[in-house]
């Protein structure tokens, strides 16, 4: 079994309370957590592997928050997390056919709009608006989308769910980031079970990590239920533009 030194480990739960911190509000904490990882020793498909079974914990547990307080109910998200947690899978599975040097090249393009909208368009607020599709279609359509690409790459999910529940869905801000919380976590449980296959994860590491995303998660829910829109959209616009930035140096580099 992997082990760690506990000034190591201690770092690393460190990073995972901030990227649960931040994934509860607006998605993006990989970019804490995975070059965490990678600093610890990880190699890139281990630092993924460890990756999704922290977050794991994370997305459960802002899924709860949100819950509790009324701003979801996850029975109704039932079969949107199933496909979810399929097409994670499925992501994961199908992750060697798409070289990661194109997604690389073509994502930070894709962030830096997500990041333009959210900055840009009047009037998103914590209100609800007119629903351009039917939830059907939004299960068929989008969701398997998202989750096959968190499941082969990742940066960006959550971004990428909350935009399509705030143009698509009609959802006001906070409400959208609440629905993010449960497909998100289908579709890290779904890629999950495919990476322990792999032998790649690290699990005492992991689930060490795992107690600071718990308590990130649910800090970062309760502010961001507290402060709404004026603190999702900024912190949004903010951990988009700082992934796709990332991504640009990795493949520059």
């Amino acid at each position: 079994m992997f082990e760690i030194a506990t000034d190591l480990a201690l770092l690393l739960v460190l990073a995972a309370f901030c990227a649960g911190f931040i994934d509860s509000i607006a998605g993006g904490g990989g970019l804490i957590s995975v070059p965490a990882l990678l600093l610890a020793g990880a190699s890139p498909v281990e630092a993924l592997a460890t990756n999704k079974l922290q977050g794991t914990f994370g997305a459960a547990t802002a899924t709860l928050a949100y819950a509790r307080a009324g701003q979801v109910r996850p029975q109704d998200q039932l079969g949107m997390a199933a496909i979810s947690a399929g097409a994670g899978a499925g992501g994961a599975m199908v992750a060697h056919l798409i070289p990661a040097e194109v997604l690389r090249i073509i994502m930070p393009v894709v962030l830096i709009g997500v990041a333009a909208f959210f900055a840009l368009k009047p009037g998103l607020s914590d209100d609800a608006r007119a629903e351009r599709v039917k939830p059907g279609v939004f299960a068929a359509t989008v969701v398997p989308l998202v989750a096959a690409y968190d499941g082969f790459f990742g940066p960006g999910t959550g971004s990428f769910f909350m935009m399509g529940f705030v143009m698509l869905a009609g959802h006001g801000v906070l409400k959208a980031t609440a629905h993010t919380k449960m497909l998100n976590f289908a579709s890290n449980v779904g890629s999950l079970l495919v990476f322990a296959f792999s032998g790649a994860t690290w699990w005492g590491v992991g689930l060490t990590m795992a107690v600071g995303q718990i308590a990130g998660a649910s800090l970062g829910a309760r502010v961001a239920m507290r402060v709404g829109a004026r603190l999702i959209k900024p912190l949004l616009v903010f951990v988009s533009t700082a992934m796709a930035l990332r991504l640009l140096w990795q493949a520059l580099g």
